[in-house]
């Protein structure tokens, strides 16, 4: 069995098509399908149900593809140790990132900067099951996810470990020119006469579930909006002074410019969600223990300000 015969297996599985899996891979389709049929002689059992509308897993390919993932994963943190002890000015941080992380973000990398100005950071930005997925594979060190994420990592690839590394508030984002943007903060019940502007909840359950069920408990059900656009879209709107109002994470509010939308802390409701790291669950490299530090220390800057 060859580490390359499991990478590509791998790559079907995710994509349950050849032809994609091959242009991932950047082979030719019949050199994957070959392998592939190696791989399932070798192991005496057929790991895809193929037919000409669909590839499937058989009940061996469900079986064989957690394991199959953690050897691949065992090899990324092989090479991860001796790049480590042969390359340590060549450090690279591989981190999936959250949407409105905001000035965590900064003060993090600042962090990282600090402590090892000569370490590499990528920031990758992908769907939260992708970047889970890319964690168990090894091609990320690290992912944020936020909320709990208790469905999402029941979903996930298996071996991996979740530090909570912050809490997020959340504030409310309503018009500039709407009279309650004159007040220092918000109750939730003032904003019942405006359409809440939420991100549909299979993009982020957590979020949803705990706002709608914030404005059940002040009394009320929000107004559904009828757009369902990205963030940028809904501020724009609530800031051309549409009835609407949205949550924002405090962390992205303080990094957002403009005069048209107002951002108030909720005085009468505890909203916010919890952001965590996920990593493998094998021992953390170097790289991952100086990632937790920094979040850490750059969570210490944030109590001090």
């Amino acid at each position: 069995m060859e580490l390359r015969q499991l990478r590509y297996f791998v790559t079907v599985a995710d994509t349950l098509h050849f032809g994609r899996a091959a242009e991932l891979l950047h082979l030719a389709q019949p050199a994957v399908s070959q392998q592939i049929r190696r791989l399932e002689r070798e192991l005496g059992a057929e790991l895809f149900d193929r037919s000409p509308r669909h590839v499937r897993l058989t009940e061996a390919g469900e079986h064989f593809l957690p394991a199959a993932r953690s050897v691949l994963a065992a090899e990324e943190h092989a090479r991860s140790v001796i790049n480590e002890l042969v390359r340590p000015r060549q450090r690279t941080l591989r981190i999936g990132t959250s949407a409105g992380l905001g000035d965590h973000l900064d003060r993090l990398l600042d962090q990282l900067t600090g402590k090892s100005p000569e370490l590499a950071v990528d920031l990758v930005s992908a769907p939260v099951q992708e970047r889970l997925r890319q964690v168990a594979e090894g091609r990320l060190d690290a992912a944020f996810v936020r909320g709990g994420s208790q469905e999402q990592r029941e979903q996930g690839p298996a071996g991996l470990r979740t530090v909570e590394v912050w809490r997020d508030p959340l504030v409310a984002a309503l018009p500039a020119r709407h009279p309650l943007a004159a007040r220092p903060a918000v109750d939730l019940a003032d904003l019942a006469g405006l359409r809440l502007a939420l991100t549909p909840r299979r993009n982020h359950p957590s979020l949803v579930d705990l706002v709608v069920g914030a404005c059940a408990a002040a009394g009320f059900e929000p107004l559904p909006s009828t757009g369902a656009g990205t963030l940028q879209d809904t501020l724009s709107a609530i800031g051309a002074g549409q009835s609407l109002w949205t949550v924002v994470y405090a962390a992205h509010a303080r990094l957002l410019r403009g005069e048209r939308v107002a951002f108030l802390p909720f005085r009468d409701a505890d909203l916010a969600l919890t952001t965590s790291l996920v990593v493998r669950a094998t021992a953390p490299t170097p790289q991952v223990r100086l990632l937790l530090a920094a979040c850490e220390a750059s969570t210490s800057d944030d109590n001090d300000r």
